[in-house]
């Protein structure tokens, strides 16, 4: 008698309801096989009989162990493919798990229906897969030895599945996939791209030829760019000094300049040659102490190969551009030096034939020398406007591959591989990235078999080619610093903060400060002190990750190797400064991790809509961002003339292409998902949802206040509206 009592209080009866996502392709032919894991047993995979898995559907099951189960912990289930029929993928919403009135208890630890999140596409071809509670926890949270061992599991067979691959040598690396079926369901999403207007830019997509005049490029302006207002606008000021200057803090690259209080040595001027540019009364001296005068420089072309368009060759400069804050609040360049970066052999044919474009083959650095002038907006007219376009090509360059392409493409994709190898699905910081980094993998993929490849746009219209593309990412990798990448620190290390009419420093910070505090009070949730921090083995991981494949500096640790041990050990903290560029290497406090959280968001979400949704309304008319040059750089002064500016623009065809790239790239989806809004459920969780709502009050009164202020200016600056803002790199 006593033996029967025992078994039947050991069966328990289980009411499981399985969920499918209501998505009209959530479905599937597959049948479903389930088990229940407790902290004392697991039951037999049960069958759910005569259920079909329909978009929205809802399919009950009965389970009934044979054994004690205990604290039910996991839910496991496996797809088993149909006969003669397809093999669909299935979007499982939940399960939900409910003890039987007979078997149910009182306890705490027994409430009466446990929901074990999916939210994810399942493939007959991943065997088992388990889901837990939707509980977020950290792995010293875990209570049961089971969930400890399912999350160390689960991260092993990630990194079996998620493998680094490189890119580029010495620029972060990428996922290791040929296809974008590797990915897996639930790393591929759909763009549901509007159908923007290329219709005049095709027609002339086959003309290989140069423009002829500034008149032909304005008819097919007026035809490719008369809807937008903000690319008439720079037609209509693009050879204006105080718009040259506008567009270094509010154009599609504000990343590029810096105040300076020394000139750089390489610049060749003199207080003499700009005393006609500065205030009366004052001196370069003053004005420079006076945080006056700032600086573009863009060294890090110098010496890159240019690429060959048409059959002719291209060229790149790597110019230095001063510019003064006048006493009209108007950021204006008074003096230009520019450098050929290329390294090429020219007919001297062609050498005498390009009289006042005359090479120097020695030019190759960024020296001062009699071939290599400084340009003041004293010149004659022509030849200070081809000294600015010089500047804006090599802007071109820097924007596409570095701000861009670097700063938030890769780095969207080097954190996302990252956390999908080392942060397991309950950590908290797995579920506050993804959302923000998921789509990085499958846009970088399509880039580098589209853009980036032979016969992409930068193979065939860009200056910056695929010769040039590993030179560049791994010089601009390498000259990355951690404090660049988070906007208080590089804004006020920039000095750009204060400049007035400076609405993208002004309005990155204000999103940078509504993203903390919402990562703060995230991390704040799940680490109670710093020490949590330091014991956080994944977390530690995750970050060891990045740093092993990100932007590593291979210059410093030839640095580290010719220094004694003992002194490396005791300027270990100084050195790591030095060595990895101001990356922290392991995080030691929550406010450590809450900036690097904060920037990871932040460059794929805000800074990705300031250079990528801006980037058409500067280069709709082409001679504002020219993709290359087809002459070399000016140095001789005095002969330059308009038909001269013209023939050293791109041709005709390569420059319809960028912008019909540039067109397709800068249209947000129809179906994109505004800046920290979040489809998983885990959010509608109550202290999740607070911290979300939250946020998007911040966000709303930011936009509220940026829409408000645009109305009042001739030039609006809307790229950083958080309505206009996509949660993650998307396109």
């Amino acid at each position: 008698m006593s033996n029967m009592s025992d078994k039947m209080t050991s069966c328990q009866d289980f009411e499981v309801t399985v969920h499918t996502s209501p998505g009209l392709t959530c479905g599937t032919f597959s049948r479903l096989w389930i088990s229940l894991i407790g902290s004392q047993g697991e039951t037999p995979p049960t069958r759910l009989n005569d259920a079909h898995l329909l978009p929205g559907s809802v399919c009950p099951v009965q389970i009934q162990t044979s054994g004690p189960l205990g604290r039910l912990l996991l839910v496991r289930l496996r797809l088993q493919a149909p006969t003669g029929l397809p093999d669909l993928d299935w979007h499982c919403s939940r399960v939900e798990v409910r003890r039987s009135a007979e078997s149910r208890g009182s306890g705490p630890e027994d409430p009466e229906t446990r929901v074990f999140l999916c939210d994810k596409w399942l493939r007959t071809a991943e065997g088992d897969v388990e889901l837990r509670t939707g509980k977020l926890s950290l792995l010293k949270d875990e209570m049961d030895e089971k969930l400890k061992q399912q999350r160390l599991k689960h991260l092993q067979h990630q990194q079996k599945i998620i493998r680094w691959r490189t890119f580029v040598d010495g620029a972060p690396q990428c996922v290791d996939v040929d296809s974008l079926s590797e990915l897996g369901p639930n790393l591929i999403y759909s763009h549901n791209n509007p159908n923007p207007n290329v219709h005049y830019l095709k027609g002339l997509a086959g003309r290989a030829e140069a423009w002829t005049s500034f008149s032909e490029l304005e008819t097919v302006f007026i035809h490719s760019g008369h809807q937008n207002n903000v690319a008439g606008f720079v037609r209509s000021h693009w050879m204006d000094d105080w718009y040259f200057g506008y567009q270094c803090l509010n154009g599609c690259n504000p990343l590029m300049l810096r105040q300076i209080r020394l000139l750089p040595p390489q610049l060749s001027v003199t207080p003499d040659m700009l005393r006609p540019f500065l205030p009366e009364h004052s001196s370069l001296e003053q004005e420079l102490q006076e945080g006056n005068i700032f600086l573009l420089d863009y060294e890090v072309l110098d010496g890159v190969p240019a690429n060959v368009i048409n059959g002719r060759q291209t060229y790149l400069s790597a110019p230095l551009c001063l510019l003064h804050l006048n006493r009209q609040q108007q950021l204006v360049p008074i003096a230009i030096q520019g450098a050929d970066s290329t390294n090429q052999s020219i007919d001297q044919s062609f050498y005498q034939s390009m009289d006042p474009f005359v090479v120097s083959l020695l030019q190759l650095q960024q020296t001062p020398g009699p071939l290599n002038p400084v340009f003041l907006p004293s010149d004659p007219g022509c030849d200070w406007l081809l000294a600015k376009i010089w500047v804006r090509s090599s802007d071109f360059q820097c924007h596409q591959l570095g701000s861009h392409y670097l700063r938030t493409h890769m780095l969207g994709e080097l954190s996302c591989v990252a956390t999908l190898r080392q942060l397991p699905e309950p950590h908290p910081l797995h579920q506050l990235l993804m959302p923000h980094v998921r789509t990085s993998l499958q846009i970088n993929f399509q880039a580098r078999v589209s853009l980036l490849a032979n016969g992409g746009v930068f193979d065939k219209a860009v200056g910056c080619g695929l010769q040039a593309l590993p030179v560049f990412l791994s010089r601009a990798s390498q000259r990355i610093h951690y404090r660049s990448l988070c906007v208080p620190d590089d804004l006020s290390d920039r000095g750009v903060l204060g400049l007035p009419h400076s609405h993208y420093a002004h309005d990155a910070l204000r999103l940078w400060d509504a993203l903390h505090r919402f990562v703060v009070s995230w991390v704040d949730l799940y680490y109670s002190s710093d020490l949590e921090v330091q014991q956080d083995s994944e977390l530690q991981l995750w970050i060891t990750d990045i740093n092993t494949h990100g932007f590593t500096h291979s210059s410093g640790v030839f640095v580290c190797v010719q220094l004694p041990f003992l002194f490396v050990c005791l300027f270990a903290c100084l050195l790591q400064v030095c060595l990895f560029s101001g990356f922290p290497q392991v995080f030691q406090t929550r406010a450590e991790v809450s900036q690097f959280v904060t920037m990871i968001i932040y460059s794929c979400s805000a800074l990705h809509a300031a250079v990528n949704f801006s980037q058409l309304d500067f280069a709709l008319w082409m001679p504002n961002c020219p993709p290359y040059m087809l002459r070399p750089p000016l140095q001789v002064k005095g002969s330059v003339t308009e038909d001269d500016i013209v023939s050293c623009l791109p041709d005709i065809n390569a420059t319809c292409r960028v912008l019909m790239a540039l067109t397709l790239l800068s249209q947000p989806a129809n179906n994109f998902i505004p800046l920290c809004h979040y489809n998983n459920a885990v959010f509608r969780e109550d202290a999740h949802r607070r911290l979300v709502e939250e946020v998007q009050a911040e966000l709303r009164t930011i936009s509220e206040e940026i829409s408000e202020r645009n109305q009042q200016m001739e030039l609006p600056y809307p790229y950083l509206n958080p309505d206009c803002i996509e949660n993650s790199v998307a396109i």
